[in-house]
């Protein structure tokens, strides 16, 4: 088994366990698909508000871009091996497009949890086409994601808004900088 797929397989044995145990439906959300669509909506609503009011430009961005993938509350955890796991929602012209999950795995000095949204821009056609067509999208393979970087001034930086792809992640504190997307797995959840 090579290393990539024996720190996904761990990360994934690694929060599955409390998951488990916290609940009598699939982990994540409600069991009833209606009231999950329902659930994943709203939060993909409200992490959009908090990038809109947080980070200068990003709602003019988000305007141009041919679709925003968007996971509200993707949870992290880990102790030695990490892993990451959400729930979102495509929008494209601002409607649901499909429901998707996001997983990733990390080995390394980490201990703890966190909760943040994660939101993908999909700047051109060709990148948005790419990802709707795939049965599986993993970021950095199937498309480089550039991470948004915000200048002095406060506003995005300009070389970020020309990426095919841009992420932005999203804490409490606020934007994250400094942080790859690479290697993160995009799934479509059947909703």
């Amino acid at each position: 088994m090579d290393r990539r797929k024996f720190v996904s397989l761990s990360a994934v044995a690694l929060l599955g366990a409390p998951l488990a145990a916290c609940t009598t439906n699939d982990g994540f959300g409600s069991a009833d698909p209606q009231a999950r669509r329902k659930e994943i909506d709203s939060g993909v609503d409200t992490a959009l508000d908090k990038l809109y009011t947080s980070v200068k430009g990003a709602r003019d961005m988000g305007s141009k871009a041919r679709g925003i993938l968007v996971f509200p509350n993707v949870l992290a955890a880990g102790l030695f091996v990490g892993g990451e796991y959400g729930e979102g929602a495509m929008r494209v012209n601002g409607a649901t497009q499909g429901y998707y999950s996001t997983a990733s795995g990390s080995f390394g000095l980490q201990a703890g949890a966190q909760s943040k949204a994660v939101v993908l821009m999909f700047m051109t056609q060709d990148a948005l086409d790419h990802f709707l067509k795939s049965t599986g999208w993993t970021a950095g393979v199937d498309a480089s994601v550039a991470a948004a970087k915000v200048g002095a001034n406060g506003a995005l930086d300009t070389n970020t808004v020309r990426a095919p792809v841009v992420g932005f992640v999203i804490t409490n504190a606020g934007l994250m900088a400094n942080l790859t997307l690479e290697g993160t797995k995009v799934s479509r959840l059947n909703l």
